[in-house]
């Protein structure tokens, strides 16, 4: 082992708190022993409650974000199942087309509600977009449609489901949206 020479007094002076060090430059004197030690606990203690806090910060925000990760986990496999659901229901609606009395339709229809429970039960909902006011924030406009029924900006049909993951947009509804006769002309 080597014997290592006591710190010097000019590193005495890197450990101590930058306002002691600063106060001992302005004033010529040496600070009383006391005070210096007093102001050194301050300098410390003020550090120790201000990590405390970091610290506390970091967990309060490490569990949120480990919350948003598991509450929205599933977001990516539910927006790969939506173009299978259109799919199903398309071909509901043709089965519907052929005869409500028939098996298949009444079985598919029974898939069918299954399916939308499961999405209800994971936190899905279908974003209401018919006759509504067209928001971009929610809706997808793929073209518009000159009408006098409707007020300008209305939602007349839905080309494509739009799903919600509680508060998150999964996918926005396609929609035609309304406009006043003669607009696309001027």
């Amino acid at each position: 082992m080597t014997d290592t020479p006591p710190p010097s007094p000019e590193s005495i002076d890197e450990i101590l708190p930058p306002e002691a060090a600063a106060e001992e430059g302005a004033d010529a004197a040496p600070l009383d022993p006391l005070e210096a030690a007093l102001k050194d606990a301050d300098h410390w203690k003020d550090l120790a409650y201000r990590s405390q806090a970091e610290l506390d910060n970091f967990r309060k925000r490490a569990a949120r974000e480990a919350q948003d990760t598991r509450s929205y986990a599933n977001a990516e496999i539910l927006r790969a199942l939506f173009p299978i659901l259109d799919n199903f229901e398309m071909g509901l609606d043709a089965a519907r087309n052929e005869s409500e009395t028939s098996m298949i339709f009444m079985g598919m229809n029974m898939v069918h509600r299954q399916m939308a429970d499961f999405l209800r039960d994971h936190g899905v909902q279908e974003i209401e977009a018919l006759g509504k006011p067209f928001d971009p924030n929610l809706h997808d406009a793929i073209t518009q449609e000159p009408t006098a029924d409707q007020p300008e900006g209305t939602v007349l049909r839905v080309t494509r489901r739009g799903y919600k993951l509680r508060d998150r947009m999964l996918r926005p509804a396609s929609v035609i949206v309304s406009t006043l006769p003669g607009a696309e002309q001027a």
